[in-house]
């Protein structure tokens, strides 16, 4: 069985952003993979070291409690292809607008995603 350090060293993908709200200035900070895993701080460090003890403290809570513990996802998980369902009307009005640019359906949607 595999222990907290060893999952305190993986890849996680950690998301720490300044918030202004009715309570002043913070930084809250969230680990995607761990559902729940959160912390908030004064500064973007005081954040990013509370996010590490909140991860020690939930991955030790989910390892005591006998679950399974996300891996972190890295860009190796993805292959850049998916499937979307789109009424014809707009397949076929991407198509059009393709053709006149002179390039493929799906180089135009991708041009159109990163937009």
């Amino acid at each position: 069985m595999k222990g907290t350090k060893y999952y305190l060293n993986l890849p996680y993908n950690y998301i720490i952003q300044p918030i202004n709200d009715e309570s002043g200035l913070y930084f809250y900070a969230r680990i995607l993979e761990l559902d729940g895993c959160q912390s908030t701080g004064e500064t973007f460090e005081e954040a990013y070291k509370n996010i590490k003890d909140a991860m020690k403290g939930w991955i030790e809570a989910k390892l005591e409690g006998g679950f399974d513990i996300p891996l972190p996802v890295g860009y190796d998980n993805f292959s850049g292809k998916f499937v979307v369902r789109i009424p014809k009307s707009l397949h076929y009005k991407l198509a059009v607008e393709a053709e006149q640019e002179g390039v493929s359906l799906n180089q135009y949607a991708l041009y159109k995603l990163s937009r």
